[in-house]
């Protein structure tokens, strides 16, 4: 049975806890305003599917560094979101409360209509 002391001391370490997590906000951006162009030799050979990237953006909102996180399943469709997304203006991201360099996680469908 935990002691009302020990109880406290359990619920203030998941507070900090919850505290620092909610600490640093990644960043974002309009995906509305940033598409890629399909690759012309994708749309012959009709290829989709979804990429799944990492960017860690500066707290200027520029792209410093990119990962493939996860292949679309084709290496032009990979390269050209890469290559799109990384041309991108972020929002930058936050940590405790100030613009700051942080890692955000990008999904990119190739869909053909």
């Amino acid at each position: 049975m935990l002691t009302s002391t020990r109880l406290m001391s359990a619920i203030g370490a998941l507070l900090v806890c919850g505290t620092a997590a909610a600490a640093e906000v990644p960043a974002s951006f309009d995906a509305g305003k940033c598409k890629a162009e399909y690759p012309k030799a994708s749309l012959m050979n009709e290829e989709q599917g979804t990429v799944s990237m990492s960017f860690l953006v500066g707290p200027d909102g520029s792209v410093v560094e990119s990962k493939l996180e996860k292949t679309s399943g084709f290496k032009n469709l990979d390269k050209a979101a890469i290559k799109s997304i990384s041309a991108c203006k972020f929002k930058p991201g936050t940590k405790d409360g100030a613009p700051a360099q942080t890692w955000t996680k990008v999904d990119y469908a190739w869909k053909l209509d």
